[in-house]
């Protein structure tokens, strides 16, 4: 009876999707790891970019009210000022833990650090590698790893962003903006910068 409720108890505290026939889930926290069916197993694997859409679109507010329940109060509050890109923040403080200080500071940069894959070209996801960089060589050297410039003066520009949640299609662009200094220096020392601003300083620095 105890293994039963067990068992009820942790598929009650699951995230279900699906995309595309292909059913996924979420496994309960701490682990959270992101899983899709298949032959009747449940397999781990990086979800497309269709997928994460699906599942923002899919997964409703008391879906995850449930699911966060069961998550400490200080990574269910910063899980939760996340809207479109929930299950990619919490993909991001389940698999680097300790990255969970900085992103308070710069909501910002866990939109970069979801989308590593793309932007660095690599084939699979490299979780590992990002705790190993933050130990060695700390928030500067993830920065480098990204792309972004390894500088204060970036995370002080992350902190304006009026909202953590940078489109997708943003963010290769913003890369390269971030690495201009006179726009650098605009977004750090803008109060707010919004989303008009982000496309403005992206198509001015295009042209």
């Amino acid at each position: 009876m105890k293994s039963k409720s067990r068992a009820v108890l942790s598929a009650s505290n699951e995230l279900h999707w699906s995309h595309a026939g292909i059913s996924w889930r979420v496994s309960s926290w701490p682990e959270a790891m992101i899983e899709r069916e298949a032959g009747g197993e449940w397999i781990a694997e990086q979800p497309s970019d269709g997928a994460f859409a699906a599942a923002a679109t899919d997964l409703r507010d008391g879906s995850w009210r449930r699911y966060l329940d069961f998550v400490p109060a200080r990574e269910r509050a910063f899980i939760a000022q996340f809207r479109f890109s929930r299950l990619e923040a919490l993909q991001v403080i389940a698999r680097c833990p300790e990255l969970l200080d900085v992103l308070e500071g710069a909501p910002a940069l866990t939109v970069f650090l979801a989308e590593h894959v793309s932007l660095r070209g690599s084939q699979r996801p490299g979780w590992d590698e990002i705790s190993a960089v933050f130990g060695r060589a700390g928030v500067f050297g993830v920065l480098e790893w990204l792309g972004l410039p390894a500088s204060p003066r970036t995370l002080l520009a992350l902190r304006n962003f009026a909202d953590a949640e940078i489109p997708r299609r943003f963010l290769a662009p913003l890369r390269t903006v971030l690495w201009d200094g006179p726009t650098l220096v605009s977004l750090e020392r803008s109060e707010v910068v919004t989303d008009v601003d982000l496309a403005r300083h992206c198509h001015r620095l295009a042209a």
